[in-house]
């Protein structure tokens, strides 16, 4: 799907001005508006949904997956580009995808909302509006959450996200797993994300690649599928390919070289974009979110395209990311928090 069709049905609008504030309704009002956009949602497994102390959920298979990602005003989005709903959809992204990198499936969200009270109630209710359409698309029920004031301009989400392996799936699949004679493959295209965030910062507010950056959406079931076709390794593109795939290596204790005429190829993928900085997202920007997973040669699954190869480390090539003759450094590119 192109970035159009990944956003399709997303509600629009803003909640940045106008009408109520959350101090003027208070708690019981702004979640009766919450619970009012999140009433549509897959919930076969749901016993006891938002409104109790604790949502009650069926449990499955036994083991459980859990993790968690936060969003902060300011930090990982901006109001002058990015609409409630937008937050909603990529902070559920996010979190289910870590869930599919780990080869399952998300058995239900809990979302945290800390905000000034100034916040327009409309904000809040367009932010569920996101997420109950994350939820729809993924088959992935919004459980719970909760809902605390901030001081003045403080806005932050956290998603928790718990989910289970699938059928078929017996064991997660980890990052330490890559073997000499694999290869990396991805499930999706790289680098509209980080196209995207370049063209918003230069003045931008429509395009493709803009869209996906506010709104990213990748084929969750991929991580299922690349663990029932014996991935042996497996990470999502959330800090970029580099920084990212470097991960997988150190913990594998291989190196993985990547292949130039297919680093090309992914850059030139991305129309409209200078060259230059093309290859700049492909390489180093984040918050893609499809899959990076390494297979025997023959196990990559159709769909998956191959970057590179999977070889022994040594001494004169430890553990990393290569291109040709050079060991690139993850820390030029890519994403950390606190900059390092």
């Amino acid at each position: 799907m192109d970035a159009s069709e990944d956003g399709a049905g997303v509600p629009e609008g803003g909640g940045a001005a106008g009408g109520p504030v959350l101090g003027e309704v208070g708690e019981r009002g702004v979640l009766a508006e919450v619970f009012a956009a999140l009433a549509d949602q897959p919930g076969d497994g749901v016993l006891v949904g938002p409104g109790d102390d604790t949502a009650y959920l069926r449990a499955a298979r036994g083991a459980v997956l859990a993790t968690t990602d936060t969003m902060v005003l300011g930090q990982d989005w901006r109001d002058d580009w990015s609409t409630p709903q937008d937050v909603g959809v990529k902070v559920t992204t996010q979190n289910l995808a870590d869930i599919a990198s780990m080869g399952g499936r998300g058995t239900g969200l809990l979302v945290t909302l800390a905000a000034h009270r100034r916040l327009p109630v409309a904000w809040a209710r367009g932010l569920a509006e996101g997420m109950a359409w994350a939820a729809r698309r993924s088959g992935v029920p919004v459980v719970g959450g909760d809902l605390s004031a901030a001081p003045d301009g403080v806005v932050m989400v956290g998603v928790t996200a718990l989910g289970e392996l699938p059928e078929g799936v017996e064991r997660p699949v980890l990052r330490d797993g890559a073997r000499p004679g694999d290869v990396l493959a991805v499930s999706g295209p790289l680098g509209r994300s980080g196209a995207g965030l370049a063209q918003l910062l230069e003045g931008w507010r429509e395009g493709p690649w803009v869209d996906y950056h506010r709104r990213p959406w990748t084929d969750l079931w991929q991580g299922p599928r690349a663990a029932r076709a014996g991935a042996t390794s497996m990470i999502d593109v959330s800090d970029g390919l580099v920084r990212d795939a470097d991960r997988v290596a150190r913990a594998s204790d291989v190196r993985i070289d990547l292949r130039p005429g297919v680093v090309d190829e992914l850059a030139a993928a991305l129309d409209g974009v200078p060259p230059a900085e093309a290859r700049r997202a492909v390489l180093g920007e984040g918050e893609e979110h499809v899959l990076l997973a390494t297979f025997s040669p023959g196990a990559v699954p159709h769909g998956w395209d191959v970057l590179g190869d999977v070889v022994a480390s040594a001494a004169s090539a430890p553990p990393g990311v290569w291109l040709g003759p050079d060991r690139l450094d993850p820390a030029q590119g890519g994403w950390d928090h606190y900059g390092g």
